[in-house]
């Protein structure tokens, strides 16, 4: 009997993905080159679909791909245990937790520098694209 296979498009198409996509996760070594026909169309198995949706869900967590692909590798080893994925994730929520206290003083920063944007247009100097342009770094305070 012969295993149903999809073709480059209906997985990328059923997984919401596009093609190119498909073949940068080969070269990840995230999935499996697969099979060829004779014709050298690629023959994905369908579980090709959910490990790619598997994925984008990962990716949309924030998780890169060097992550994801040891997610993948303890989603298929039946000796893997889930305290490990919880590390992997706790980790990941550190990782989250310090960008986003350095995305709060980037926004500080900006706004103390838009603060100080009090022109009213006439004239050509700009307090905000001069301070963008110093050369030498500030201290921390």
């Amino acid at each position: 009997m012969q295993r149903e296979t999809l073709t480059t498009g209906q997985v990328a198409a059923s997984a919401g993905v596009n093609i190119q996509t498909l073949r940068y996760y080969e070269r990840r070594g995230l999935l499996e080159e697969p099979d060829r026909r004779r014709s050298g169309y690629r023959e994905y198995p369908r579980e090709t679909v959910r490990l790619v949706r598997f994925i984008k869900r990962a990716q949309e967590l924030g998780f890169t791909l060097d992550e994801i692909n040891d997610l993948l590798e303890l989603r298929g080893d039946r000796t893997s245990h889930c305290s490990e994925v919880r590390e992997t994730a706790r980790a990941k929520i550190e990782d989250i937790d310090h960008k986003i206290g350095a995305l709060r003083a980037m926004k500080k920063a900006l706004a103390q520098l838009v603060a100080t944007c009090v022109k009213d247009g006439s004239d050509r100097r700009c307090p905000l694209l001069e301070a963008l342009d110093e050369r030498e770094p500030r201290r921390a305070e």
